[in-house]
């Protein structure tokens, strides 16, 4: 399956001063809304991890991966790490960071081109010594000056002791060749970890989930999306046809108003965008009944969160 646009091309029969045959496991990470989950999928070729204009739209650890003839690239995007929120679901959402740094063999840090503040400060505290972490400078095809990334690279490399430091446009896949590239000569020399065709370790109940929820965060205001999940009920197959039930879960009657929408308007809307976008994602016909419900203190209770697999 594919969506989006193709993958950038590298060339795989060009040979390399180390032939060996390396794959590994690359932690993408940075604050909220610096362009993770669009490098990621960019640099796999394929919607896997969903995107929006607000913050913390990632809450899970979500595996994409590239392969080609020398190498596999096991992408790891993972929620930005952040203290605007404080709820046990947040909280949660920042020990997966801390945690997803410790078992990966390369970090790449995504930052925004020309900004590095506070935010981007405490991600770098985190930041493993004993690994390679590579600065991936994001968001460059909006410079309209590109003589001034030298002497914010300069200022940077003072930041922390980085491998390598690789501006990059994940919107349009400007320089993600250089990425890959700096990344290679640190990943061990492995096998194959996955199937060369394979561009995820989550399944299709998973990213449907996660569909619906993109949609939430997409046409719902600031902070209704962060207030709300999404829970599988029913995924069956039917011949080509996948008949999938979704509830949406948010905390207060009036947030479960908003969603519904006047006449059910919003509710159709996220309802027939998410669709489109799992017949697309899938390959195949599918229909989807959505519905509303209202399960106070989710994002605090344990309980529900382990439901919701955020535990």
């Amino acid at each position: 399956m594919y969506i989006g646009e193709k993958p950038f091309l590298m060339n795989t029969e060009a040979p390399l001063a180390d032939p060996a045959y390396r794959s590994g496991y690359i932690a993408i990470v940075g604050r909220p809304n610096v362009g993770k989950s669009t490098l990621l999928n960019r640099l796999v070729g394929q919607k896997i991890s969903i995107t929006s204009k607000k913050s913390q739209t990632t809450r899970h650890r979500i595996h994409g991966i590239f392969t080609d003839a020398y190498s596999q690239f096991v992408f790891v995007d993972t929620p930005g790490f952040q203290t605007r929120h404080t709820s046990r679901l947040n909280s949660g959402m920042n020990r997966l960071v801390t945690q997803t740094l410790w078992d990966v063999d390369v970090v790449i840090l995504v930052i925004e081109a020309m900004r590095f503040d506070d935010r981007d400060k405490s991600v770098v505290k985190l930041l493993p010594k004993n690994k390679p972490v590579i600065l991936a400078l994001n968001k460059i095809d909006r410079l309209p000056d590109k003589s001034q990334l030298l002497p914010f690279l300069e200022k940077m490399s003072k930041e922390f002791d980085f491998a390598a430091m690789v501006p990059v446009s994940a919107e349009n896949g400007g320089r993600l060749p250089e990425l890959i590239a700096a990344i290679r000569p640190h990943l061990p020399q492995n096998p194959p970890l996955f199937q060369e065709d394979e561009v995820t370790d989550r399944d299709e109940r998973f990213i449907a989930a996660e569909l619906v929820r993109e949609k939430l965060f997409r046409l719902l205001g600031e902070e209704i999306p962060y207030s709300t999940s999404v829970i599988i009920d029913q995924f069956v197959m039917e011949g080509e046809l996948r008949r999938i039930h979704a509830s949406i879960v948010v905390g207060k009657s009036s947030q479960k108003a908003i969603v519904i929408g006047k006449d059910g308007e919003k509710l159709k809307l996220i309802a027939t965008q998410a669709r489109k976008d799992m017949e697309e994602s899938f390959g195949g016909k599918v229909y989807l009944k959505v519905w509303v419900k209202v399960k106070s203190g989710w994002a605090e209770d344990a309980r529900l969160l382990k439901t919701f697999g955020y535990e």
